[in-house]
C-alpha cells in the first residue's frame, strides 16, 4: 500500500525537507493547500505531481490521504494539526508544533480521542545523520552512562530577509519554543528518560532593536534524574560562515564523550555530518555522510501497523511542553 499525503501550509522552508524525507520512503505526495501565490509557485515547481487546491477541505475530505504535512506559520500549526485528526489523517507537523500551552493541551486530547499519530519533525535529530549515528553509538555503549549533554543551536538571519511573521512573537513563540525544540527533544532522546525538568531559562533580544519581538539569543538547563543538559540557541551566526548555522551537540558519558559538528567543520573537513569520538582508545572521526535515516520509513510504518516506532507520543509531546515551560520560565525573568 502507497501512503498518500498532501501538505497544508507551506510558510517555512522545512516543508520540503518534510515532503522529501517521505518521497524517499516511496510515499506519494498528491496535493497542497497554500493561500500565497509566492510560496505555492515554487512548491508547485519542485513537486509538479502535486494538485495545489483552492480549499482545504479538498485535502481533509480525501480518504485516499492518509497523512497530512504542515509548515505552516508557527502559531497556525496546531489548529490544522486538529482538524487533520478529526479527519481521520495523521499529522507530521513541522517543529514547533504549538506556540501555546493551550494548544498543547488540545493537541493532547484530540490526538487521545482519534488514535491518530502526531508526529513532529524534529529535523536537527532525525534528519541529521550524525545525530542519529551518535545515537546509534550511545545505545552501543561507546562512551558509557550519558551525564550531561550541551546542544548549540546558532542560525543564521539572512540580512532579515524572512517574512514578517516571524518577527512577530505571537506568531513563532519565542526563541526557546521555536528553534531549541530541537535540543530538548535530543536531550530527552540521549538521556533516555521523560522525567526532565527545566532548572533555568532565559531570552533576550541583544543586537536587534529594529525587531523587537525577536528574541535573538536563549539558554535553558536541564535536569533528569541522571542526566543535566545546557541549550543554547541564537541568530548570531556570522556572514562569514558559509552555511546557515554551525550547529554542535556534545554528549558526555562515564567512558567518553562525543561531539557532532552537524553541518560544517570549522577546521576545514568538507561537507556536514562530523562526529568526533573519544574513548579510552582514543580519537577518531566518524564520516556520517553515508548513515541511514530511518524516520520516514518508521513514519510510514507506523502509519500502516498503527505502531509507535517513529518516536513515542509521549516523547513527542514532551519535548514541546519542555520548550514552551522554559519560553515561559525565561520570558517571567526577563
Amino acid at each position: 500500500m502507497t501512503i498518500k499525503f498532501a501538505a497544508i501550509g507551506i510558510n517555512h522552508g522545512h516543508i520540503y525537507g518534510q515532503c522529501d524525507l517521505l518521497l524517499r520512503q516511496g510515499a506519494e505526495l498528491v496535493a497542497f493547500h497554500a493561500i500565497e501565490d509566492d510560496l505555492a509557485q515554487a512548491f508547485a515547481a519542485k513537486y509538479p505531481q502535486a494538485k495545489r487546491v483552492a480549499d482545504k477541505a479538498a485535502i481533509l475530505e480525501d480518504k485516499n490521504i492518509a497523512l497530512v504535512l504542515t509548515s505552516a506559520i508557527t502559531s497556525e500549526r496546531a489548529g490544522i494539526s486538529i482538524e487533520a485528526m478529526r479527519h481521520g489523517k495523521d499529522v507530521m507537523s513541522d517543529k514547533a508544533g504549538m506556540t501555546t500551552f493551550a494548544q498543547l493541551d488540545e493537541l493532547k486530547r484530540v490526538q487521545a480521542e482519534t488514535k491518530r499519530i502526531y508526529s513532529i519533525c524534529y529535523s536537527e535529530h532525525f534528519e541529521t545523520r550524525s545525530t542519529v549515528k551518535a545515537g546509534e553509538l550511545v545505545r552501543a555503549g561507546a562512551i558509557g552512562e550519558v551525564v550531561n549533554t550541551v546542544g548549540l543551536g546558532p542560525h543564521s538571519l539572512n540580512n532579515l530577509a524572512r517574512p514578517k511573521w516571524f518577527f512577530e512573537r505571537a506568531k513563532y513563540g519565542g526563541i526557546l519554543c521555536d528553534i531549541a525544540s530541537h535540543q530538548f527533544e535530543q536531550f530527552l532522546f540521549f538521556a533516555d528518560t521523560l522525567d526532565v525538568e527545566v532548572v533555568s531559562a532565559s531570552v533576550a533580544n541583544r543586537h536587534n532593536p529594529q525587531t523587537p519581538e525577536l528574541q535573538d539569543v536563549g539558554d535553558v538547563h536541564l535536569r533528569s534524574p541522571r542526566t543535566t543538559g545546557y541549550i543554547r540557541v541564537d541568530w548570531f551566526t556570522p556572514k562569514g560562515l558559509p552555511t546557515w548555522g554551525d550547529g554542535r551537540l556534545t554528549i558526555l558519558g562515564t567512558e567518553g564523550y562525543i561531539e557532532l559538528r552537524k553541518y560544517i567543520d570549522i577546521a576545514g573537513r568538507p561537507g556536514g555530518d562530523h562526529l568526533f569520538l573519544v574513548d579510552k582508545n582514543g580519537v577518531q572521526h566518524i564520516d556520517c555522510s553515508g548513515v541511514d535515516l530511518p524516520y520516514g520509513r518508521q513514519l510510514i510504518a507506523d502509519i500502516r501497523d498503527r505502531t509507535d516506532t517513529a518516536m513515542t507520543q509521549a516523547h513527542c509531546f514532551k519535548a514541546m511542553e519542555l520548550a514552551l515551560t522554559a519560553q515561559q520560565m525565561a520570558e517571567a525573568n526577563s
